[in-house]
């Protein structure tokens, strides 16, 4: 039995926690939050653009609180710690994780300085510790689907694949006071739109080229609009990745896709997140696109699993997790 702990109880803290929960051969045994007397209210916030769905509040509820990992092993003998807090404290608290001999599964974006991601790798890879940075989207159903019809070939070979994903200036949680300390977060690149790059980069591969770039500043930062083409060697596959939160703070959460394959097209849209639909010249399909939080839950499956191998796949290690921070750079020139 693995004893882990969480590290923040925002939006992705609290769905990190009640996933624990589902888990075979994990126990939840410490939520770390430095201010520990907010935990019962963000049970019954709005914190994120996913609904948390159903959770066991009460269960959650009865889970020790530390106002620091120091505090937490005082008291806890720890296995695991999952690093679900604002982008820039992932670094030093993944160090002291690792330092303390802890598996650590940290939120994206893995980091912002590609060199203190280059010291984490290093740091675990000398711990002996398995370090995973969570891209979800990888493990979300409709986007899986799209990987297999990909890697298949089912409808031949893709040809162009559009990804998108935009929302209202989030308003929740710690945002407002990030929009004090312009860019700071990374904005919407390294927050919002990396969960293309990173999937784009995961299906089908680094471009050799990103070119048709339009970045426009927001309140976070000052790429908080983002769109690229990228583009690979010799004629063929074309990926569009376009997205932001430049937009008022109602305005709707929205992730798509578009992949045109030889044979034919294939569509997601959260806005209508149980179908995922295959155009031909004559006729279209539905197949079933299932629940994009499932995501989380496959994500911290796949985690656990790792460790009890005692290591990643090359495709989920950390250095792929940061080759998607040099691509947000890229984007950003």
């Amino acid at each position: 039995m693995k004893r882990v702990a969480v590290i923040g109880f925002g939006f992705m803290g609290i769905m990190h926690s009640r996933q624990l929960l589902a888990i075979d051969g994990v126990e939840l045994v410490a939520i770390i939050e430095k201010d520990v007397a907010s935990v019962a209210r963000k049970l019954n916030e709005q914190l994120g653009n996913l609904s948390l769905g159903e959770g066991d509040n009460g269960a959650l509820l009865k889970i020790p609180v530390y106002p620091s990992l120091a505090d937490c092993l005082n008291e806890q003998q720890l296995d695991a710690v999952h690093v679900c807090v604002h982008t820039e404290l992932h670094y030093p608290l993944v160090k002291e994780a690792l330092n303390n001999n802890l598996h650590v599964l940290v939120e994206k974006p893995f980091v912002l300085d590609v060199e203190k991601g280059e010291e984490l790798i290093a740091l675990a890879a000398e711990k002996k510790c398995v370090l995973m940075v969570a891209h979800v989207v990888r493990f979300m159903s409709p986007y899986q689907k799209l990987l297999n019809f990909i890697e298949a070939q089912e409808y031949g070979a893709l040809k162009f694949l559009s990804l998108t994903r935009f929302s209202g200036v989030p308003q929740w949680g710690q945002w407002l006071e990030k929009q004090k300390n312009f860019g700071v977060s990374g904005g919407a690149l390294f927050d919002l739109v990396i969960h293309d790059i990173d999937f784009a980069a995961f299906a089908v591969g680094i471009p050799s080229e990103i070119s048709d770039k339009t970045i426009l500043p927001g309140k976070l930062s000052r790429h908080d609009y983002v769109s690229a083409t990228w583009r690979y060697p010799g004629p063929g596959l074309v990926v569009r990745v376009e997205g932001g939160n430049v937009f008022h703070a109602t305005f709707p959460f929205r992730a798509e896709y578009t992949a045109v394959f030889e044979q034919a097209s294939v569509s997601f849209s959260s806005a209508d997140g149980e179908n995922i639909y295959i155009s031909g010249n004559t006729e279209q399909a539905t197949i079933p696109a299932n629940d994009l939080g499932d995501g989380y839950f496959n994500e911290i499956q796949f985690f656990y699993a790792a460790l009890q191998k005692g290591s990643l796949p090359s495709k989920y290690s950390p250095e792929s997790a940061l080759e998607n921070i040099r691509l947000c750079y890229r984007h950003a020139e």
